[in-house]
């Protein structure tokens, strides 16, 4: 099976046999399933994520990606049957073990049977005495040598009750020493099995060697010492027999469940026992000695000693673990403090609470798969907690600037480092967690920071913290950018291995990321958990501590960002959409109104409108006093949780009925009402204090922007609008000019300019006074606008003159164009009292571009001379019109010298002048056009 496996489902490199393989896996699986594992990996390692593949050295972990990967689909049966095998050949080992234990046992208890009473008390003692002290070990100070008491009482029971009489004291001292494996079965049978068995093979091991040294005893003569040397030898061997059977059983148990230990495995199971049973021969020897000398009596004594050292030892340790549990308790509110602020600092700068937690869990996890000592771990372990804490020093604006950092601002961001060293250089930590926070944005190729170091030069904690560091702050989203996901992240740390980070713990990171990842998520510190949280809708209940800190940075940000903007933006629209979309961001509604207040302070109409309805109520119009709004324009004083309705209900608008909650807020400009804004929501049930105390905050700071646009519009207006008539001035009269003469330029088309002067008006302002003339101006304006196309162009040039640009016209319409502003002009009559009214007539000339000038000045300055030659017309006309109605003539119907009428007069042709034949002179009298010609 395997080797159809081997060779259809997995795809070999070309160099690798698959007979070959398939024939060394099927026979290894016979000998040793974890070399059979690490085959198949061999075969499989030249395929797609190598890196992946290579995570861990054991073999479960191989085994276990490999059937996770989609390209090995069989390898899970080959794992399943693989782990079979392993847990096959352990519970051989297990049951065989424990079946000789049993046997060992039963022996033991017969042979019980035929001790003396003595021996049997002494038996019942000393099972009492191990029950005792043997679950107790003592560590041999500065060594690390463990002293086991279990150990002790075994040897001393094979010395004084023979083999049954250790076996069984083995047996009880085992059980005794296995608090830690009450719920655990199947491993206290598995001890005290490999304690039993071991302990009645050193026994027999002992009494053989000592029946042998005895025997030669008389060869070798002498008087009896103090301790007989065959005892010594005796005891050696039977030490040396127990340690060797209790290594090699713990050796062949972990190969067969977990493969070949690593070095610290083979120490723990050769060399710490080998230590431990050295030292336990001694106190066996001294007990010996002991009771041989002052015989089995003295167990008297030891009994008394063995209950008061239990009982002080109770005790004390129950006084240990109380001082114990003070210690952790307050080392746990120490973390938990360092905890809250770093997670303080982080919400300072828009990071989720699990930043730091994340860190600390990737950079120890490396630390740790590195086989880092304990005190790298805990640099690491509070260093990246700690990391960040140095941002107290960059200003708010820089953290959460949602754009690209300028140079200089970079430059303050990086002293964070610097100043998180500085500020942990105070506590005097134990471990380097100092150099691991200073220089954790140092680079691999000495492009980092606040140093340069590179490469090895840098902490290697500061490497680990590094890759982790960046890592999860890619995984996270920041004010600046969305999160990056798990691949793109991962590429990243990839790009940068050999320049940014340390290329091996790059490697060593994403083969162990799996496992790290899974640490995080049981602690439900994941992305995506997180990414829910900050996606989840805002509750009415009082937010954590973090939401708290972020909303209270985000606010000052905001305001930040307010005042920039509003002290850049002028128009009035930009500033007033900025003002809505900050408001947005604090306060939630439906509908958003703007109100300015008018000249009259009356009214006040909504000049800005975001959100539902916005078209629909954009330039809707409050009475000052009338409705919420009006209210609040009256009293100068905010509402909130109104009824919606009475903004509405005056104007008869019924999509008042769809909205639930509403506030209204004055807008004040250095203490001076300028408007009011309204929010108005279909969902919120009401609107909180909190609402009500930032609407007001950035309102405040929106108020003098919002009157600077204002002004600024005003002003922007009264720069190019003449304020008495309402039309363009004379500085908007040469805008248009330019843009007209560009445009004919690129069309190659022409346009007329029109010089229009008022006669009379003089007389109007005489007789009437100015104020009645400034309304002639202001209704005469509009009488002439009245006669010119939508495309046309008017403005007060100054005084009673107008000038008028009218693009794409020949002569023949100008004439037309004359004749209609004529007669509409003298046909308007303004009333000036009961029976009065005032009256004026007009004047026109013209010139046409590009013919009479390319310049504003040249065409004025002709428009201008044909405007006043008209005048002259008009003067010579009503001269002879005066001469003709003079009263020597008032009776006679006819002029006797001429013979000419009166409308003969007014109809006649009046003849120009050679050098004005090329102009447009256009002369009316009080009803039509009389005549024109053209002028240079």
């Amino acid at each position: 099976m395997i080797a159809v496996i081997l060779n259809n489902k997995i795809c070999n490199p070309p160099d690798v046999n698959p007979k070959k393989t398939a024939f060394y896996a099927i026979n290894l699986i016979i000998n040793d399933n974890r070399i059979l594992a690490r085959g198949l990996y061999s075969v499989v390692s030249m395929t797609a994520h190598r890196d992946e593949l290579l995570c861990n050295n054991n073999r479960g972990m191989d085994l276990e990606l490999l059937s996770q990967h989609r390209s090995f689909p069989q390898v899970t049966k080959m794992k399943h049957f693989i782990n079979l095998e392993i847990d096959r050949q352990s519970k051989v080992l297990r049951w065989l073990v424990l079946g000789i234990a049993v046997l060992v046992l039963a022996f033991s208890v017969i042979e019980v049977f035929s001790f003396s009473f003595t021996n049997i008390v002494i038996l019942a003692v000393s099972i009492f005495v191990s029950a005792l002290i043997s679950k107790y070990e003592v560590k041999i100070p500065g060594t690390g040598i463990i002293f086991a008491p279990k150990i002790v009482i075994a040897f001393w029971g094979i010395i004084w009750l023979g083999v049954p009489g250790g076996t069984l004291l083995a047996a009880c001292a085992s059980l005794a020493s296995l608090g830690a494996f009450r719920n655990r079965k199947s491993a206290w049978l598995s001890v005290i099995s490999t304690d039993v068995f071991c302990t009645f093979n050193s026994a027999a091991i002992y009494y053989n060697t000592l029946g042998y040294l005895t025997s030669l005893q008389p060869a070798i003569g002498g008087e009896n010492p103090l301790v007989p040397y065959e005892v010594i030898i005796a005891g050696f061997f039977m030490t040396l027999t127990h340690y060797v059977m209790h290594s090699m059983l713990s050796f062949i148990s972990s190969l067969l469940e977990n493969g070949p230990p690593n070095r610290h495995k083979l120490r723990a199971i050769f060399l710490m026992p080998a230590a431990s049973h050295a030292v336990s021969l001694f106190p066996t020897i001294l007990s010996f000695l002991t009771f041989n000398h002052f015989g089995i009596e003295f167990g008297l004594v030891i009994v008394p000693i063995a209950v008061i050292g239990n009982l002080a030892y109770k005790i004390h340790s129950r006084r240990l673990e109380q001082h114990t549990k003070q210690i952790s308790e307050a080392s746990r509110i120490h973390l938990a403090t360092v905890e809250a602020l770093a997670t303080a600092i982080d919400a300072r700068d828009q990071v989720g609470v699990g930043h730091v937690r994340r860190t600390q869990l990737y950079s120890v996890g490396l630390g740790t798969v590195m086989g880092l000592p304990e005190d790298d771990v805990n640099a690491l372990r509070t260093g990246a907690l700690l990391h960040d804490i140095g941002k107290l020093a960059v200003p708010d604006h820089i953290l959460n600037k949602p754009g690209r950092l300028t140079p200089a601002e970079m430059e303050k961001a990086k002293i964070h480092s610097s100043v998180s060293a500085s500020m942990l250089e105070k506590v005097g930590f134990e471990y380097p967690v100092v150099p691991t926070v200073k220089y954790h944005h140092e680079c691999w190729d000495g492009s980092g920071y606040p140093e340069g170091l590179k490469g090895s030069n840098i902490p290697l904690t500061a490497r680990i913290l590094s890759v982790a560091d960046a890592y999860d702050t890619l995984r996270g989203a920041r004010p600046y950018r969305g999160a990056v996901s798990r691949e793109d992240a991962c590429n990243f740390l990839r790009a940068g291995a050999g320049t940014q980070f340390d290329p091996n713990i790059v490697s060593t990171f994403l083969r162990n990321l799996r496992s790290f990842d899974a640490e995080v998520d049981s602690q439900g510190l994941s992305y995506k958990f997180e990414a829910d949280k900050l996606n989840a809708p805002a509750q009415s209940a009082v937010p954590n501590y973090v939401e708290q800190i972020k909303r209270a940075n985000r606010e000052v940000f905001t305001l930040y960002e307010m005042a920039r903007d509003f002290s850049s933006s002028l128009n009035l629209d930009e500033t007033l959409s900025l003002f809505t979309k900050k408001v947005a961001e604090f306060v939630p509604f439906d509908t958003c109104l703007v109100y300015l207040i008018d000249e009259t302070n009356e009214f006040a109409t909504a000049v800005y409108a975001d959100g539902k309805h916005a078209t629909e109520l954009k330039g809707k119009r409050v009475k000052v006093g009338d409705g919420a709004t009006g209210y609040v324009l009256e009293k100068c004083k905010s509402i909130e949780n109104v009824d919606p309705a009475l903004d509405f209900a005056i104007a008869d608008i019924e999509m008042g009925k769809n909205y639930v909650a509403m506030a209204s807020l004055p807008l004040l400009a250095d203490e001076k009402l300028i408007g009011a804004v309204s929010l108005y929501s279909s969902e919120l049930a009401i609107y909180e204090e909190e609402h009500l105390r930032l609407l007001e905050t950035i309102s405040r700071i929106a108020a003098d922007a919002i009157c600077k646009s204002v002004q600024h519009a005003a002003t922007e207006i009264y720069a190019l609008t003449d304020p008495m008539t309402g039309l363009p001035n004379a500085r908007s009269l040469q805008m248009h000019f330019d843009k007209e003469t560009a445009r004919a330029k690129r069309s190659g088309n022409n346009f007329q300019l029109l010089v229009l002067d008022l006669d009379g008006f003089k007389a109007v302002n005489d007789t009437f006074g100015h104020k009645t003339g400034d309304k002639m101006l202001k209704e005469i304006s509009k009488v002439i606008r009245g006669e010119l196309r939508d495309y046309d162009f008017l403005a007060r040039y100054g005084g009673d003159e107008f000038v008028a640009i009218i693009p794409d016209a020949e002569g023949s319409s100008v004439i037309e164009l004359c004749r209609r502003i004529e007669a509409a002009v003298n046909a308007f009559s303004l009333p000036v009292g009961e029976d009065n009214f005032a009256r004026v007539g007009v004047s026109l000339g013209s010139a046409g571009y590009p013919n009479h000038g390319e310049t504003f000045d040249h065409m004025i300055i002709a428009a201008d001379k044909a405007m006043y030659l008209t005048k002259a017309f008009h003067k010579q006309r009503n001269a002879r019109l005066e001469e003709q109605l003079s009263p020597k003539s008032e009776s006679e119907s006819t002029n006797s010298d001429s013979g000419t009428t009166v409308h003969e007069i007014a109809e006649c042709d009046i003849i120009l002048p050679a050098t004005f034949e090329n102009d447009v002179i256009v002369e009316l009298d009080e009803s039509h056009i009389i005549a024109y010609a053209t002028v240079n």
